[in-house]
């Protein structure tokens, strides 16, 4: 089976689905990959926090043209999975030079399976965009082929509590993979202090809670597939065992009043009004913060929700965390660079995520009292710090850039200092040896001398594919 994310989260997608009892798990691109019986794949549905979908293959073959596709897809036994009563859809994802248009590999799968019955019984199916019998999804990559049974139907985010929204509201499985990132298992107070629709607050509470996401959902695909077992998803359904007691609780604010509206009718859906306290209130009110806790917050980053200074919002944003957050971990989405520079704090981890279209960066800072220098050096001296235990998934680095040689912390640009010499001594041998350096042209050797440092400005630059010695000037005389 295949399971689909969003990208950034499938190691947290892998990890859940061995907890599960998945076997091969092994992760890919925005997917992660298992094999598992019948239970599995109801279990994959009902619990996976992010996951998007879990895809069934059933046939695999090789195609570098859409009328090789129609003739493997007309060549499958549709027989074991749809009838002429049923309605089906189809669904393409593909990324190949040989297909120019994903929209006409799905009219082409559908045109064989609509042909497979024709040409056996006279009748076929019909087909429904919205809420069908069967979701068959064909992948493409360059020329492998994948036909698959979408078990989820509609998207796993869907997961029924929602029923009302504020503008731009977070995607749950990308809420559920920022908690699930930080380690962060219910040990403690959960604060988001900008809540919106309270997407955060929600997953947080069943994540601490271990209440499957799927419990208010109505329906799964493999509901309507022939060979259900209505009797085993009921027994996943109604397993409680594996929930837990919360004795914290989730703390959520907002400037608007009627997001706090809204918040508090989908936390009622949710059933989990308990757990979640709201209150109407701006960020640069807070002026303490429930012990211990950690800090989750999906800020506005100037693109779908305008504010009047963005700059301003986030410079306030790093002077709260710095004076009220004192022991916390403080995780934070956003789009832009400059807006991470406004709040003042250096990052201890970074993950890249996408929001929607976006190329986001996840960031951790860790909140503590007095400089950056006392607080290292009362490490080294093995002095207790109200540090947040919980500091993300284990890994050191977390932007995918290897470690460097004699780095002490997780700070970019943090070094060892008793190596200083050492390296500076390295370096200026490195650079001398750089001054001089040979290469063959043709058969003649030349020898070229250059300062490292020199910028080649007489040279020409390429712009747009094509070779210029000088950017154009609008006002040069003709």
């Amino acid at each position: 089976m295949v399971a689909k994310t969003l990208y950034g989260l499938e190691d947290v997608l892998a990890e859940e689905l061995v907890s599960l009892g998945a076997e091969n798990v092994e992760a890919g691109k925005r997917m992660v990959s298992f094999t598992g019986d019948k239970r599995m794949l109801y279990r994959a549905n009902f619990c996976c926090r992010t996951a998007l979908r879990i895809l069934k293959p059933v046939c695999y073959f090789e195609a570098n043209n859409a009328d090789t596709v129609y003739r493997e897809v007309k060549n499958m036994e549709w027989d074991r999975y749809l009838s002429l009563e049923k309605t089906f859809t189809v669904d393409s994802v593909v990324y190949s030079e040989d297909f120019n248009h994903s929209k006409f590999v799905a009219y082409r799968v559908k045109d064989a399976i609509a042909d497979y019955f024709n040409d056996k019984y006279g009748k076929r199916p019909s087909v429904r965009v919205n809420n069908p019998d069967l979701y068959v999804n064909i992948h493409i990559s360059r020329n492998d082929c994948t036909v698959s049974l979408d078990s989820s139907g509609e998207s796993l985010h869907k997961r029924g509590y929602r029923v009302s929204q504020v503008d731009a509201p977070l995607n749950e499985v990308l809420a559920a993979g920022m908690i699930l990132k930080t380690g962060w298992r219910g040990e403690a107070n959960f604060v988001d202090p900008m809540c919106g629709s309270g997407t955060l607050l929600i997953e947080a509470a069943m994540i601490a809670l271990n209440m499957a996401p799927g419990v208010c959902r109505k329906e799964y695909a493999f509901e309507r597939w022939p060979d259900f077992d209505r009797e085993l998803f009921e027994e996943i359904y109604n397993d409680e065992s594996a929930e837990r007691a919360f004795k914290f609780k989730c703390y959520g604010s907002d400037i608007s009043p009627l997001a706090i509206e809204k918040a508090m009718k989908n936390i009622r859906s949710a059933g989990l009004s308990k757990y979640i306290e709201l209150k109407t209130a701006p960020f640069q009110q807070y002026s303490e913060a429930p012990k211990p806790g950690i800090l989750v917050m999906n800020p506005p980053y100037g693109e779908r929700i305008s504010t009047n200074d963005i700059f301003d919002l986030y410079t306030m944003i790093g002077e709260r965390l710095k004076h009220v957050f004192t022991g916390y971990n403080a995780w934070m989405l956003s789009y832009k660079e400059e807006c991470f520079d406004a709040i003042g704090l250096r990052p201890k981890h970074r993950f890249k995520l996408m929001n929607g279209d976006l190329e986001c960066e996840y960031r951790c800072y860790e909140l503590f009292e007095g400089k950056n220098k006392e607080y290292k050096r009362s490490l080294k001296n093995g002095e207790n710090q109200p540090a947040s235990p919980w500091a993300g998934n284990g890994t050191r680095r977390d932007d995918g850039r290897a470690g460097r040689q004699g780095k002490t912390d997780d700070r970019p640009g943090r070094y060892d200092e008793s190596r200083s010499s050492e390296n500076r001594k390295f370096a200026e041998e490195r650079i001398a040896s750089k001054r001089t350096e040979s290469f063959d042209r043709g058969k003649k050797l030349v020898q070229k001398v250059r300062n490292p440092y020199e910028r080649d400005d007489d040279k020409p630059f390429k712009k747009f594919g094509k070779e210029q010695r000088k950017p154009y000037d609008r006002n040069r005389k003709s």
